[in-house]
């Protein structure tokens, strides 16, 4: 089994927060991740309370009697948490996990996972409000496939300079490409052949688009699902155009943006919301859509690693920046410093990739390059953002195919896109 990063962040969750629930797609390697650390915790191996909600027997007994379910798993709790997978096929457990919780409120009691965002249920959110923690599992970071901890986000607000550097050489052999269109789902990870990878993300759709999506919709008439998640994914990190799209697949507006609700909600895709100061520029107020993996962008637009350098080069920049945006945003979920995420448009079209804000509202703002040079004229956006907010800029970065960290100012760097996953910092070597 491979370390997840998130891993140290859920055990200090159960230590001191009666319920703790680790969200994210299927086969993203939850119950894995919770059994190893119910086994590690646990001082009575040879008890378990392992339950899934993907068994129907047990599913059947939950609905029968809620209360009476967590009870019975309750009185066979030894050390380790109560353990229930797939939770979000019977969302109103929660109310009878509240029920015992309220009644004992002991840390580390419930390790809960889900394969839909439980925040984006109705009625659901507020039933464990200040009870439990909820922790995103990705797919496969680079870093964890590698078997590292990255720590580019946090090292990119650092004031020395020469982390950009890094302490390893770049690895000729390291195909930027192969790891885009492979993503970092466990399962496509150890298949080597790109046929195999493409029966099995077929498979992997249809299970999600007829299952978890019917089970939190309860509706019928899905069928246009693919093909919208098939054109999102020719659009990857554009800012959304909800009118565009509804004329595109034949779906009504109101229809459309409660799928790419459902789609968002069973994390096939992510919104990056646009970063806004108070500074009178016209900025652009819609989301960027991304697909939460690359490889599964790659399987939805054909793209092939076989084919023609013109012929992949038109579609690999968006994967490339797709790529990246989701690295960034599975290191936050490990990260010491927690920023957040946005991007950064106006009206006249300047705009930047991603701005990276710290919760002390410092700024590093990234471009994404799939080109092997950089030259001064990427950094217009950056030096937009770092006059509108000069105490808070920090960093501008142009990631870029080349090989070399590149000094254009005592602020704007060009680096490496390797860095994302293979920069660690000093303090963490």
């Amino acid at each position: 089994m491979k370390h997840r990063n998130i891993a140290p962040e859920v055990i200090s969750a159960l230590q001191d927060t009666p319920v703790v629930l680790i969200n994210g797609a299927r086969q993203t390697g939850k119950t894995t991740l919770v059994k190893s650390l119910a086994a590690a915790l646990t001082d009575d191996p040879g008890v378990t309370g392992y339950v899934t909600l993907d068994d129907a027997s047990q599913l059947a007994a939950a609905e029968a009697d809620p209360e009476g379910f967590i009870a019975f798993l309750s009185a066979t709790q030894s050390s380790a948490p109560v353990i229930i997978d797939e939770v979000q096929r019977l969302p109103t457990l929660l109310r009878a996990i509240k029920k015992s919780v309220d009644e004992d409120r002991r840390p580390g009691r419930f390790l809960l996972t889900g394969s839909a965002n439980v925040l984006m249920l109705p009625n659901v959110s507020e039933s464990l409000a200040g009870r439990m923690q909820i922790v995103t599992l990705w797919p496969f970071s680079q870093g964890e496939i590698d078997g590292k901890t990255e720590s580019f986000v946090d090292d990119i607000f650092s004031a020395d300079v020469d982390i950009l550097r890094g302490q390893r050489p770049n690895d000729p052999s390291d195909d930027i490409e192969q790891r885009v269109i492979r993503g970092g789902y466990p399962e496509v990870e150890s298949r080597k052949d790109h046929t195999r990878r493409r029966a099995w993300f077929e498979s992997y759709l249809t299970t999600i688009l007829q299952r978890d999506v019917r089970d939190i919709a309860d509706i019928e008439g899905l069928t246009q699902l693919p093909r919208l998640l098939s054109l999102i994914a020719t659009r990857l990190m554009t800012v959304s155009n909800y009118s565009e799209l509804s004329r595109s697949i034949g779906l009504p507006n109101t229809t459309l943006k409660r799928y790419l609700t459902l789609l968002e909600a069973t994390f096939l895709l992510q919104l990056l919301q646009p970063w806004h100061i108070n500074a009178g520029k016209r900025l652009v107020k819609s989301p960027k859509i991304l697909l939460t993996d690359t490889g599964l962008a790659a399987y939805l637009t054909g793209y092939n690693p076989n084919e023609g350098p013109r012929t992949r080069n038109t579609a690999f920049g968006p994967l490339l920046e797709n790529f990246v945006a989701m690295e960034l945003r599975k290191q936050i979920t490990w990260s010491n410093l927690k920023p957040s995420l946005y991007f950064f448009r106006t009206h006249s079209g300047s705009e930047v990739d991603l701005v990276i804000e710290s919760p002390s509202g410092d700024i590093v703002t990234v471009e994404v390059k799939s080109a092997a040079s950089v030259s001064a004229s990427d950094f217009r956006g950056a030096k937009l953002i770092r006059e509108m907010v000069p105490d808070q800029f920090r960093r501008g970065i142009v990631l870029y195919r080349g090989t070399d960290v590149v000094r254009f100012a005592d602020d704007l760097f060009g680096v490496p896109v390797r860095r994302v996953y293979s920069l660690r910092s000093r303090m963490k070597e």
